[in-house]
């Protein structure tokens, strides 16, 4: 095996490259891009980026609405970057924070070139780093060496591709639930953050599994928070597995629908100006979810699994379990938990993501 790190390896480089500040290169056969995330622009380094040439601001489709700025590029808006604005207005286009009490004004300067390919996937990269989905960017023929650079095709295709993972531990774990508990973490190859698995008695591999794919919430299921469900989901899951002697609950590290605890506090922060979940996520430009649920089907499939009783709300977990190969022999439902808090939270989930609640 080579000493230099694997394309994996480079996409990992550069999302913590743009986690604290520094500009990554993606490449394309004849073009270059200069990227940097609009969240942790600095001064400094803006000014380096306006000295290696002309700097555009991309932001998704869904921030764009909300500044009313014209989308050419069908999902994602492209403007100029005003000459006398300065790192605290790049971070204020990207932070919906302080829309309603100072809000952009323009007119913005829209670029309507047909060359949105790498702004595309520079946006999906500093997504995939649980950055606010906005980049600066600027055209560019060569860079500094010791920048992190990245062949485009082969970076679309590494954030496209489901994450190869290894189990790497597993212990005995006694539980409220269930005596007979065992963890198992799985990590992914690309640096990010571990998934678990948590086992409950010896399910037999050869019959559907009573199974749980519960994606990680600190604040319900760690602080009890009255905002959500998650936590009774939790809680009720894993007592219903030890009812039935046996199970298996996927803990998925995928905080905030998939945006991160960072994001998904600018959320709420938007929830209480009067905004609902999904709006929330919108204003922040990223999807209703962005989860990937294929990591939960990868995790079964390496457990021995191959038919699930899963229980679920979300009709899109089902769909992906069932195209990632696993087969859903029985949507098992989890409704608990609803609350004077969060009574609009569930209406949404149901009007707008489908939840059969």
């Amino acid at each position: 095996m080579s000493l230099l790190p694997s394309l994996r390896e480079i996409v990992a480089r550069a999302r913590s490259d743009l986690r604290v500040g520094l500009p990554v290169v993606l490449q394309d056969d004849d073009t270059a891009l200069l990227v940097m995330a609009a969240e942790t622009t600095r001064e400094a380094r803006l000014a380096a980026m306006r000295a290696a040439g002309s700097v555009a601001i991309a932001i998704t489709g869904w921030r764009a609405a909300t500044l009313k700025i014209r989308v050419y590029d069908g999902d994602i808006a492209r403007i100029t970057l005003p000459a006398d604005v300065g790192a605290t207005w790049v971070q204020d286009l990207a932070d919906p924070a302080r829309d309603l009490s100072a809000p952009m004004k323009g007119p913005f300067q829209e670029v309507r070139d047909d060359a949105a390919g790498l702004h595309r996937l520079a946006l999906d990269l500093v997504k995939s780093a649980q950055l606010l989905p906005a980049v600066l960017t600027v055209p560019v023929q060569d860079w500094p060496d010791d920048l992190t650079a990245l062949p485009a095709k082969g970076t679309a295709t590494d954030l496209a591709t489901a994450r190869d993972l290894s189990n790497i531990a597993a212990a005995r774990l006694p539980m409220d639930a269930a005596e007979a508990g065992r963890l198992h973490i799985f990590r992914p190859d690309n640096g990010e953050i571990e998934h678990y698995a948590v086992e409950i008695g010896r399910p037999d591999r050869g019959r559907p599994v009573l199974a749980r794919l519960h994606s990680a919430c600190f604040t319900g299921d760690v602080l009890g928070s009255l905002k959500c469900d998650c936590g009774p989901q939790l809680r009720s899951a894993l007592a219903e597995m030890g009812k039935a002697g046996d199970g298996i609950l996927l803990y998925l590290n995928q905080e905030g629908r998939g945006i991160g605890l960072a994001n998904k506090m600018r959320a709420y922060a938007l929830q209480d100006q009067g905004f609902d979940t999904v709006e929330a996520n919108h204003r922040l430009g990223f999807e209703d979810d962005e989860r990937d649920f294929r990591v939960g089907a990868d995790i079964l499939r390496r457990m021995g699994f191959g038919s699930v009783r899963l229980m679920t709300n979300n009709p899109r977990k089902v769909t992906q379990m069932e195209a990632s190969g696993i087969e859903v022999a029985e949507r098992v439902p989890l409704v608990v938990g609803s609350n004077r808090f969060n009574s609009a939270y569930l209406d949404v989930k149901q009007r707008k993501s489908g939840h059969l609640l």
